[in-house]
């Protein structure tokens, strides 16, 4: 009989190789999927034009940070907003994004599903809007964050960006599926909320309706 011995060297590397597959065989964290309700919200202008803003088919995937630290969140968010209009407007224009917030509420600027009417585009959140997917925030601090990044010509044939889709007549609309929200820096709590401002400007009246989405956690 032929006694074969094995070295240690090899007895270890095997050892080490059997940890090794032992490892990578452990399950991964796996993504959330958050639905979301949206909302409606409608205005009467003072000239009786109607106004009304919807959140339809929103959704948020939640996902373990690649970063694999407490300060890294990372979200995929979909939706459509849509904008009606009793009659024809001269001109009107749609801002989808969301406010992202780190251990701060929210929740303020109307109730689920709430309107506030404004004359111009700036958020409620500090920070006013920013038109990046990767944000930076400490405890106690909000942004928001703009879904459109639109490649239009200027008046000098120069390429420009616009936050916002514009639509004429009675109805306008805007899609969006898996819009990356990427935080760094909260160790705390974080939260997300979408908004829709739809601009719209009549003959006689000029003006903002925001519509808010219901705030979700990111983790």
């Amino acid at each position: 009989m032929i006694n074969r011995k094995v070295s240690p060297w090899l007895a270890g590397f095997g050892t080490a190789a059997t940890t090794l597959g032992l490892l990578s065989a452990a399950p991964a964290q796996a993504d959330t999927f958050v639905p979301l309700p949206g909302g409606e919200i409608s205005r009467t202008l003072t000239d009786g034009t109607v106004v009304t803003v919807r959140l339809v088919s929103e959704s948020a995937t939640i996902s373990p940070s690649m970063g694999s630290t407490p300060v890294h969140r990372n979200a995929w968010v979909s939706g459509r907003a849509e904008a009606r209009v009793s009659g024809s407007v001269q001109k009107g224009e749609i801002q989808p994004g969301y406010v992202v917030g780190c251990q701060v509420n929210i929740s303020g600027g109307g109730v689920n599903g709430g309107a506030s009417g404004k004359s111009d585009w700036e958020g409620n959140a500090s920070g006013g809007l920013t038109s990046g997917a990767n944000l930076s925030l400490g405890p106690g601090q909000a942004t928001s964050f703009v879904i459109l990044d639109r490649e239009v010509a200027n008046r000098f044939g120069e390429e420009a960006h616009s936050p916002r889709n514009p639509f004429k007549g009675t109805d306008g609309s805007v899609t969006w599926s898996d819009s990356t929200i990427g935080l760094t820096g909260c160790g705390g709590y974080a939260q997300a909320r979408a908004f829709v401002k739809v601009k719209v400007q009549t003959e006689t009246v000029k003006t903002t309706v925001t519509l808010w989405g219901q705030p979700f956690s990111l983790g």
